[in-house]
């Protein structure tokens, strides 16, 4: 076995040290010793120890145990984060206990119970790694948080169509209504519900997104509430839902005009009641969760053709915000197409890439029928494909569709046609093989044979 683990003992009895790190050092891989406490500053500042072995007193006849408090306490402007041992002499077991209470994590006796001893410094080291792996996770969430940030970062541009758009985020931010957010594919409903959340009470909780149309309809149930051990053939283990993952925080549920019926009546009871249970479960659980909806879908038709409940409408509309599309925006498409720039730019290491005028024009004659997320996905490819510091108009590749209907030489392409179809139905699924499959008509291994064809 590969030993790992450093720790330092810092005790004035000699002989203790001596016997002490004979016992340890087959567990661990480091053991530093020293008599002084003077020395722990400097050793400190040098490397990083996973625990600390701090004798309580180091001075004859003193038995208080306030040098070791104080030495604690400056282990503890060292590093915060330190797991400290206290040694202590037999009798002093009570000022043991109180040295736990002031941030040790244990204490151990000079009694010599050589087990005693070995299970302690042991326990204590695996709570020393324990509180690193924590404080990293913390970190990879924040730096995750950040990233997430940046890559649905809302980008305001100068047009009147999106105005009421952010006068009204401002205003339902922070409140805790329910939001329910409209518009066609790629008008950015996701970025918009993710600055509601940012300016909200709850910007420090979770945000927890689910697409709705790439859940399998026997599994939504699963997805949103969680489930229980045993509850169907593959839950082989308990599992928490959306709903208890966002409590606290926001749910984002994207595409909620495919619920089923089913669904929509299960959904509903849970926003009456604040409450959900888990699949195979019958033990309520209480959430706090704020809703944010989106969908492209006409909900009130849907209403009238009974396919939307309008009473799980009401629940998730206490505000409306519906976003135009690109084309009725396109004021901001230039801030738009050099913010998208500036962040491909980087990515691709493409240095003080910039627009020829040219190039920008181009964009601004488009019909950008996949919006925002269609201009992202052009500038992206734009930045890939050109050759020199300006993207030209040859650098921009548009989407087959809109092409041809400039070209009709290609109205009637087979080709052009199949790819753009499959393209569309990947996105909407999300790349769900399975789902895209079926909706094409066709089995999974002829998908991948036209993924492959078409470079998609």
């Amino acid at each position: 076995m590969v030993k790992t683990g450093s720790i330092l003992i810092v005790d004035d009895n000699e002989e203790f040290l001596i016997a002490l790190k004979l016992m340890l050092a087959p567990h661990f891989k480091e053991v530093i010793t020293e008599n002084s406490p003077e020395s722990i500053a400097s050793l400190m500042q040098k490397k990083i120890f996973d625990l600390v072995l701090l004798d309580m007193n180091f001075k004859a006849g003193i038995n208080t145990g306030n040098e070791g408090l104080f030495w604690l306490n400056k282990i503890k402007e060292l590093d915060q984060d330190a797991t400290i041992v206290f040694i202590t002499a037999y009798g002093d077991v009570q000022l043991a206990v109180q040295s736990v209470k002031k941030g040790a994590a244990d204490f151990i006796q000079k009694s010599w119970d050589e087990k005693k001893i070995l299970s302690t410094v042991l326990s204590a080291y695996q709570l020393s790694i324990s509180k690193s792996e924590i404080k990293n996770l913390k970190h990879k969430q924040q730096h995750l948080a950040n990233s997430i940030q940046d890559e649905f970062q809302l980008c305001k541009g100068p047009s009147t169509s999106m105005e009421q758009v952010y006068k009204t985020i401002g205003k339902v931010a922070e409140t805790e209504a329910n939001v329910l957010i409209t518009g066609e594919n790629g008008t950015g409903k996701e970025v918009i519900a993710r600055e509601i959340h940012r300016l909200s009470m709850q910007s420090g909780e979770l945000f927890v997104s689910v697409d709705i149309s790439a859940l399998n309809e026997n599994l939504i149930e699963s997805e949103l509430f969680g489930h229980k051990k045993g509850a169907f053939t593959d839950a082989k283990t308990d599992r928490i839902g959306r709903f208890e993952l966002a409590s606290g925080g926001t749910l984002f549920m994207d595409e909620i005009g495919n619920l089923s019926p089913s669904a929509q009546a299960k959904l509903l009871t849970v926003l009456q009641n604040r409450q959900i249970t888990r699949v195979g479960d019958n033990k309520p659980i209480d959430i706090d969760v704020r809703l944010i909806s989106a969908t492209n879908l006409p909900v009130e038709a849907m209403i009238k053709e009974g396919t939307f409940r309008e009473d799980l409408l009401y629940r998730i509309n206490t505000i409306h915000i519906h976003l135009p599309s690109l084309r009725e925006r396109l004021d901001d498409l230039p801030v738009l197409a050099n913010h998208f720039l500036s962040i491909f730019k980087l990515k691709y290491k493409k240095g003080n890439l910039e627009f020829r005028k040219s190039a920008l024009n181009e964009l601004m004659k488009y019909a950008w029928p996949g919006n925002i997320r269609e201009l992202q996905h052009t500038i992206e490819k734009a930045v890939i494909m050109t050759s020199d510091g300006f993207i030209k108009p040859e650098d921009l590749m548009f989407q087959t569709m809109e092409k041809g209907a400039e070209n009709p030489t290609e109205l009637f392409n087979l080709f052009v046609h199949e790819k753009m179809l499959i393209e569309k139905a990947l996105k909407k699924f999300n790349w769900n093989m399975s789902q895209t499959a079926k909706e094409l008509g066709i089995n999974r291994s002829t998908l991948y044979d036209k993924i492959k064809k078409y470079e998609l």
